[in-house]
């Protein structure tokens, strides 16, 4: 493994951790600790950001270029999550487990169809 993927890979875990767990203080009422569940996952996302500056820095890439097909991937995966979390919400929060599995579904199917549009179809 190389140094670069190693470091992405500790930086990356972190960075979700941090994410998760800020995520989880915001949205568990039981917990009351919204204002600093918030600013854990802002933490979170941010050492995200750095984890992506750092990767490409070591592998000596350039800045990260947005395109229209670069934000339509962006666009896809986000609502993708989104669909798979309210499909759980659906089946864990509400009690609608049918429903859930279905909304849930719809979004494992929006997240792979990520993968044939970024690297395509081949024989």
């Amino acid at each position: 493994m190389k140094k670069s993927n190693f470091a992405a890979l500790l930086l990356g875990t972190a960075s979700g951790l941090l994410f998760a767990l800020g995520m989880c203080m915001a949205l568990v009422d039981s917990w009351g600790a919204f204002r600093s569940g918030v600013a854990l996952g802002c933490a979170g996302v941010l050492m995200g950001l750095i984890t992506v500056w750092v990767w490409r820095k070591m592998e000596g890439r350039g800045p990260v270029r947005f395109s229209a097909r670069r934000v339509l991937h962006l666009g896809l995966g986000v609502a993708g999550a989104l669909i798979l979390g309210v499909g759980i919400c659906l089946c864990l929060v509400w009690g609608r487990m049918l429903a859930g599995v279905g909304v849930g579904v719809a979004g494992i199917f929006l997240l792979l169809g990520l993968i044939p549009l970024t690297r395509g179809l081949r024989d």
